[in-house]
Formats: C-alpha cells, structure tokens, sequence
C-alpha cells in the first residue's frame, strides 16, 4: 500500500474543502498566521513561510500533514481542513485562501458558521443501540443452538444417505442411487433457504431492528443460509437469477448479476431487463448502522451497468441507461437520473461510457438452454460424481472400510498411524495435482476464445471463459506463493506475461484476481500491495469480451485496487489504496494518484526513498538471496502446518467412523462442530506462536529488513475461516483469541484486521461488511505500520477501508467504501466519508446515510419488527 502524502499536480473537479467550522469572519491574514503557527509546531520549526510548499520545502509527508490536519480540527477558531485540501492547496496562502472561499460558499441557501454547524450536527446525532450483555449472549446461544440443529440434520441425512448408496449393487445402480440421494440433497438445500425466508420473516420491508434481537436472529437465520448455499457459486449464470427472484427479488429479463455478495433482503430488490452488475458489487438492501440493522431498497432501471467493487448502499436508485463505474459508490439517498454516468466515492456525474463491448444476440432461449445445460451438468456429472466418488473412497480404501465395520475397531496407534497416511496424500496429492490442473486445462479452456473478439452470453466460450476465471483463480495457490519471489514464477506459469518483470522479492501479495490470466502484462519494476482485482474482461447485458490489460513499468500499487483494461496510467506511477483507475485523458506517467475519483499526486517523497539503495546492484542480489531462502522457509512451515490441520481432521473424522452405528448422525453432528471450533483455535494458536505471544510494535523498515519477512509469515496464517462467525458473539472471541484489543458487544459482519495486536476496537461498535481495518503499509521498498484504535459505538460502512495510525473518537462514523487515510484522527461523533475520507462536505448537520430517501422508510417501535410481514 503506498504512502500517499503528496502535492496536487493537477487540480481535480472543482469541489470546495470540507470546512464546516469557522470563526465569525476571520480575514485570511489572520487564518494564515493561525495555521502558520500549528504547521511549525507540527513539523518542529521556528516559523513557516506562508509560500512554503508543505511536500518540497518543508519536507513533510502524509503523516506529518494528518497531524497538521487534526490539530485544525481541534482549534474552533479556525476551519475544518482535510487532507484532500493539502493536496490542492500544498502552501499556508493557497490553503487559507480556498478555506475562506469554502466558509462563504452558502449550503442549502445558508452560510454555515462554526456555531450552526456544531449544533446542526449535534442535533442529527442518532445515539448508538446499546444492547444489554443478556441479549448479547442470549442470541450468541441462539446461534450456536441453530448451528448445531444444522448440523445435526446434516449429519442424519449424511448418515440415512450413505446407507441407503451403500446398499447398491454395482457402479450403475450406485450412479444412480447417488444421483438421487445428491440431486435430492442439492435442492433440498437450494429449496430450504427460501422456505426458511418465506416462514421466519415473510416479505422483508424498509425499517430498522436493534442487533442482537429476536428479530435479528432471524435475519441472522436467513443471511447464513443464504451464504452457505451452493447457488452462489453460480453468480453470472441464469439460474442465479432464478434464485433471486424466488426468494421474492424483482428481476427483469436478460440481467446478468456476476456478483457472489448476496442481498440478503431480497424484496427490497429491484432490477430492470438487460442490467448487468459487476463481480464484488454490494447491493445488500441492508447495512448496520449504530447497533441496528436498517434495510432498504436498492432499484436498477433498465440496461443499468454497475461497475466492480461498487457499493450500493439502502434507498438508493439508478435510472434507465444509468452506469456506475467501477471502484465507486452510491450513498443512501443518492440516485442516477435515466442516461446518466456516475463514478466515484460518493459517485460524480463523468462523460465516461463504462459499456465498452458491442451487444450480441442473446435471448431468453439461449438464457434457458445454458441454465438447462447447467442442471444437467450438475445432475448428471459433478453430483453423482461427488457422492459415489465418497462412497467408493470409504469402501475401497482399507482403513476407511475396516472402520465401518462395528466389529472392527483399531487401535489408536493404528487411528493415527491410517490418518497420517491418508492425510499425507490427500493434502499434498491435492496441492501437486491442483497445480497440474490449473497449469493445464485453463489453457485448454483458453483455446476457445479469442482476444478483442466480440462473444454472446450464455454459450459454450462464455462458459469457457467463466471455468477459467474460476480454475485460475484459486486462493490456496497465491496464497502459499504470494509475497515472495516465486508469486512471479507462478503467474508466469498460469499465463501472465511477466517477460520483463524484476524480482524484489515482494513483487505481488497473496490477492490477486483475473477475469484470464492469458491478457495480463506487467512492466519491468513493478510492484503489487495486495487485493489487486484486474479487469480484462468487458460485459454487457448480451455479450462479453476479453481483452489485454497492461500495468506499465515501475509502479507500485496499493491495496484494493480494480484495474481495467484500457487504463490512462504508463510508466511510474503510483496507485494508492481503493484509488479510481483512470479511463480517459492522457496518460499518466511519473505520477502518483489518489482517490475516487482520482487526482495527481507526487510519486514518492523522500520517507519512502531512503532505502532505495538496497534495491540495486550487489546489496539487492544479497539481501534477495536472504529473503528468497526466508520465505522458501515460510512456505515450507506453512504447508506442514495445513498438513498438520488436515492429519489432526482427518484422525477425528476416522474417529468418527469407528462409531459408525444408529447414532451416527449424532457423531457427524459432533464432528463438524469440532472442526469448526478447532480451526478457529488452531490456527489462532499458530499466529499467536509465530508472535511469540507478544503483540506487534510500529516499525519503519526496508522490505529486505528480516524484520519485514517475519512479518509477511504473520500474513500467512490461514484466517478465511473467521468470517463463518460473521454476526455472532463467536468471531470476537476468535479475535481476541488473535489478538485484537476488541471491546464488549461489538457487531462484526465481516470486518477484516491484517494487523490484530497493532489494532484496538472500543465497544458496541459496528462493522459492516467488507471492511478492512489495515495497520500497515508498503510503497516500493518501504515498510510501515502502525496502530489503529477505534473508540466506542463506530460505525464502518459496508466495504470502508481504515489505515494505519488512525484514530477514530467515540460514536463516529465512517460512509460506506471510504478510505481513511493513515494517521487521521475523527473527532467523536463525527460523520466522514469518502475516498479519501474526509468530514462530510454534502450534508452539512446530517449524518452520511440519512438522504432524503431514507426519511420514507418505517421507524418500528421498541421491540418490533417492521421489516418483515
């Protein structure tokens, strides 16, 4: 991730500052010697010269300017400055100046002054739900009881199934009978979701209900069948809108929905024929905000695009035509007129046109023959294949067969002696074959598609290209060769054209996507944070093409980054975190870019340079040797360590077959509660050894310090499991157990921490979806972390990203896919949003996530439940 402080080199769209606090009329002299005095306090000199550039001449950086920024805020004689306003005005006369433009541009047909802007937003200040600890564990005991009644059905049919497979005579009759008992089990638990939603909540409505209630459990009810269902695997088919639609979704025709992120409030849904929503959009029809849960309603017109890793908070709207580009958002309120172009974070009107692929025939029978052709796939190959393939593992293999057998029961040095066996090579035979496999058959798959070549949906290259990006795409595989020099010999290997690529060592992290690895080129000298999603390849409502996507020499991007094909960035540059990658302009060279959307920044400031000697000539090729061989070692430790999980699963799942009789569906039930709660310590235990059970202290390093390798081991501590225990009491416990200073009754409905003891979490706050709280960075060969705190009752919005050295005060909030730049302090009770995140420059004295579409939706009374019927 790139450290970000910089000077604006270009100007941006002419917004004012975020000031919303002013004395009564201050002259500029006067607010110039004012902040003159804070910034020489804050850098540590005698005097600033009122035409000193803060970046160039006084040498400051991001950080230093964050500190300038947050001592402002603190002085009420003097207006609110962000750090957006730094990088446009990068001297004390430039920045007093437009600060005094700002102050006397009226709002709503008024002037705001300090006074009324403190009272406003003390008025709109909505309290945070505090739940009692009884209701906090009471529905945590809820949950685990409804887990293990899940798990409990599981395991009887599991049971009542083997048996009945079992009995059959021959590989026909078995085929057959797996096709029934598997065809039968996959719908029962497509069909049981729907069931469930129609039974516990009915028809979901806007309105707002306390977390941890009765009513939440519900909600939480729904949300994890809904996660657990195998029909999210198909986003982008027609049988995912299918789905939708019967869980009470209005979906018109010909809509192509290639997101995984499942609205959970589905009648709250509306979208219109020939729509298209992009992979890693939210449309949830539900956030939490400030201990509740509120829904809303999320409406697409006709022929809508919604980019990738957009976010489409409650009450929001898009007209007919409309389109939102990737790496952008809409807040609750916020809407698209029809034919209108919206991008960035709160969304601006752009001439941009995101469809960039013409349309091709694709009617609604093709829609239906592909969904059919999928059934029958299903059911006749992957299932049957899947059940009999169990059964003929459990008979043919010795030690699985013996145990099934009640007469037969081993001895324990016989249990583990067939668990190591057995553990040894399925896990690695996996990891060898899986390699093969995604060496070999995407290229296959690839055979059938041609680049810049214009393809219906809904056929057999569409297909074609939706198995690549799934084979290719495989987690376990960046994972284990992600942060290292071997990342690039991977990549290389799965198609990625790396030909001019230099080792650093850190070349790319452990997430990185591609709609085809075949169409990706990296220049000489650059270097990947991590979360990198490329786009190569273009949807419409009809057709698809992929075509190549090109990352020019020597850049460094930051983390969380959608990178499309046809980008305006060329030769060193700088992508900073969640940064809006350019479509139109010229391009950009020897430049850094910050923000949705994005503006110049410089490239690099001399913090990030002092260790640039170590990145060449013999100090480069010695500590690369040094790290080379480190990370070969973290690999290999890492790998015994899965191993390792795997063998201790698999002797209690041989355990379990020992018991094998008419309560088997009871042991089955006990198992997969076991492995879920081992898994979670397990691995818990691990990073807290790595750690040497100490907690993390800030550093400032080269990436070829050993310090910063043993710090890319802590990444690599498996922790996907953790977001099972989204919603529930269970995955605070998880990150105490890591290491979080993590207060009481906090919701967390998939919050992500890479640093957890750098990181400090205050009570009832609210973690929505999606965020990340990153107590780290990198740019090229720098390292640094810090801590993050959050005070009590925060709130993060549904995919926020906060950085390191941040504090956020009690009760504030942060809007739905901001970025909130290191080293920033948000007063209490504070209302920030936006990329980079600053105080609210839209609604002055109105919280974000209030819009004028929000008023409309139900406030329930205490204890009801209006959002269903």
């Amino acid at each position: 991730m790139g450290e970000k402080s910089a000077e604006v080199l270009i100007p941006g769209p002419d917004e004012p500052p975020t000031a919303r606090r002013s004395s009564a009329g201050p002259s500029t002299m006067e607010t110039e010697r004012k902040l003159a005095e804070v910034l020489a306090d804050v850098v540590c000199v005698e005097r600033v010269s009122a035409d000193s550039h803060f970046f160039e001449d006084l040498g400051a950086n991001s950080m230093v300017m964050a500190q300038f920024c947050a001592r402002v805020r603190k002085r009420s004689d003097l207006p609110s400055v962000s750090m957006k306003d730094i990088y446009r005005n990068p001297t004390i006369r430039n920045l007093a100046a437009a600060l005094a433009d700002a102050t006397s541009t009226p709002v709503d047909g008024h002037t705001l002054t300090a006074r009324s802007a403190q009272s406003a937003v003390t008025a709109a200040e909505a309290p945070v739900t505090r739940a009692s600890t009884s209701a906090y564990v009471l529905c945590g005991t809820l949950q685990l009881l409804a887990f293990l009644a899940y798990s409990f059905v599981t395991g009887l049919v599991a049971a009542r199934g083997y048996d009945w497979v079992s009995n059959g005579a021959g590989p026909f009759n078995i085929y057959l009978r797996s096709l029934l008992f598997g065809g039968s089990g996959f719908l029962v638990v497509c069909v049981f979701p729907i069931l469930a939603k129609w039974i516990l909540v009915g028809r979901w409505k806007p309105g707002e209900f306390p977390i941890w209630s009765l009513t939440y459990l519900r909600f939480w009810i729904i949300k994890a069948l809904l996660h657990a269902n195998p029909m999210i695997f198909l986003a982008g088919n027609p049988l995912f809108v299918l789905y939708l639609r019967a869980l009470g979704a209005r979906i018109g025709k010909g809509v192509t929905i290639l997101s995984r992120s499942v609205p959970v409030c589905t009648d709250l849904l509306t979208v219109g024929e020939g729509t298209v929503i992009r992979k890693d959009a939210f449309f949830l029809c539900y956030r939490a905000h400030a201990g509740r849960i509120q829904t809303g309603r999320v409406t697409l017109g006709r022929d809508v695009l919604v980019g990738e890793k957009t976010v489409l908070d409650i009450d929001t709207s898009m007209g007919d035509r409309a389109q939102l580009g990737h790496a952008s958002s809409l807040y609750r309120g916020q809407s698209i007129p029809d034919g209108e172009r919206r991008y960035g974070s709160p969304a601006q009107p752009t001439d941009i046109d995101f469809v960039r692929v013409e349309p091709a025939k694709c009617g609604t029978l093709r829609r239906a023959w592909f969904g059919a052709a999928t059934l029958l796939q299903l059911f006749l190959v992957y299932i049957p294949l899947g059940v009999g393939g169990m059964y003929m593992v459990l008979s043919w293999v010795p030690a699985l067969d013996d145990r099934l057998n009640p007469d037969d029961v081993d001895s324990f040095s016989e249990l583990l002696t067939d668990s190591l066996y057995i553990s040894l090579v399925l896990f690695f035979g996996l990891v060898v074959g899986g390699l093969v496999a995604v060496f070999t058959l995407p290229r296959l798959l690839n055979l059938a598609i041609k680049p810049d070549r214009v393809y219906p949906l809904c056929g057999i290259r569409y297909a074609a290209q939706r198995g690549i990006a799934l084979m290719t795409n495989i987690r376990f595989f960046t994972w284990l060769f992600g942060d290292s020099s071997y990342i690039v010999h991977y990549l290389r290997a799965l198609g990625y054209d790396l030909t001019q690529v230099e080792q650093t060592g850190s070349n790319f992290g452990t997430e990185v996507v591609h709609e085809t690895p075949y169409l990706v080129s990296i220049g000489r000298g650059t270097m990947v944070a991590d979360g990198l999603s490329i786009i190569n390849a273009d949807f419409s409502s009809t057709s698809f093409r992929v075509t190549r996507a090109t990352i020019g020499p020597h850049n460094f991007l930051g983390n969380n980054i959608a990178y499309p094909a046809g980008a305006r960035t060329g030769e060193n540059c700088l992508l900073a975190t969640k940064v809006n990658i350019p479509l139109d302009g010229e391009a950009r060279e020897n430049t850094g870019l910050l923000g949705s959307p994005s503006f110049d920044i410089p490239r690099t400031v001399e913090r990030d340079s002092r260790f640039d000697h170590l990145r060449t000539g013999d100090e480069l090729r010695r500590h690369l040797t040094r790290k080379n061989r480190y990370n070969l070692r973290s690999m290999a430790f890492f790998l015994c360590v899965r191993w390792l999980h795997a063998f201790v699963l698999t002797a209690a799942g041989l355990a379990t077959l020992n018991l094998y009789g008419a309560l088997w569906y009871v042991i089955i039930a006990c198992y997969l509660a076991f492995t879920l709660a081992f898994t979670a310590a397990y691995f818990a235990l691990v990073e807290r050894c790595i750690a040497r059970f100490r907690p993390l202290s800030p550093r400032l390093c080269s990436i070829y310090d050993p310090y910063f390798w043993w710090h890319e081991r802590m990444w690599k501590v498996p922790d996907r499991h953790v977001m099972v225990f989204n919603g529930t009491p269970f995955k605070n416990l998880i990150w105490r157990m890591m290491g979080v200073r993590i207060g009481r009754r906090v919701f967390d409905d998939g919050c992500y921490v890479t640093e957890r003891t750098l990181t400090t979490i205050g009570d009832d706050c609210t973690l929505n979806i999606g965020t990340k709280i990153q107590c780290h960075s990198q740019e090229d060969g720098t390292f640094k972390s810090d801590r993050t705190t959050l005070g009590a009752g925060c709130t993060l919005g549904v995919a926020a990203h906060v950085h390191y050295g941040v504090m956020v005060g009690d009760h504030a909030e942060l809007a739905p896919d901001s970025f909130l730049m290191k080293g920033e302090e948000v007063p209490p009770y504070a209302r920030w949003g936006g990329n980079p995140a600053a105080e609210n420059p839209d609604a002055p004295g109105r919280p974000f996530g209030v819009g004028p579409a929000a008023t409309t939706a139900t406030s329930p009374a205490p204890g009801a439940a209006p959002t269903v019927s």
